[in-house]
């Protein structure tokens, strides 16, 4: 059985994929940053100022007019439905889903490129070209 499991654990497909979870964690977080420090300033720039991860609603308690979501929490009693963080992840991931698309659609593409193209014979070496032209000669005088 533990024979069985390091075969399992340590094929090539199993640790390829390790791999690729890993890299897609840390690009996660550079998506994120790009999110959070490219994107949503624009967005709050066209908006006029609107910085959405502040953004929360309150559903039970009261919490003065203008004070921000970290202050918001703090309040005891206080139950607030917090949108402008969904509206930063929701964008952050159809940000991440674009990117992988055009990962995804360029490598499929280039795949498919590839199947495509005929694939040439490699041309035999001299010494193999040479032996076999003797031998067309030597099949000629037979």
């Amino acid at each position: 059985m533990i024979k069985e499991f390091k075969e399992f654990a340590f094929k090539g497909n199993l640790v390829d994929m390790a791999v690729g979870i890993i890299i897609g964690g840390a690009f996660g977080t550079v998506v994120k940053s790009l999110v959070d420090d490219i994107f949503m300033p624009i967005v709050g720039r066209i908006t006029g100022g609107v910085d959405f991860s502040n953004n929360y609603f309150v559903l039970k308690g009261e919490v003065p007019e203008g004070t921000s979501l970290a202050n918001a929490e703090k309040i005891d009693g206080v139950n607030l439905l917090t949108y402008g963080n969904f509206i930063t992840s929701f964008i952050s991931f159809l940000i991440l889903a674009f990117v992988l698309f055009l990962v995804i659609n360029k490598f499929m593409a280039a795949l498919k490129k590839a199947e495509e193209e005929p694939k040439e014979e490699p041309k035999p070496s001299e010494e193999v070209a040479l032996l076999s032209e003797i031998r067309d000669l030597l099949s000629k005088d037979s």
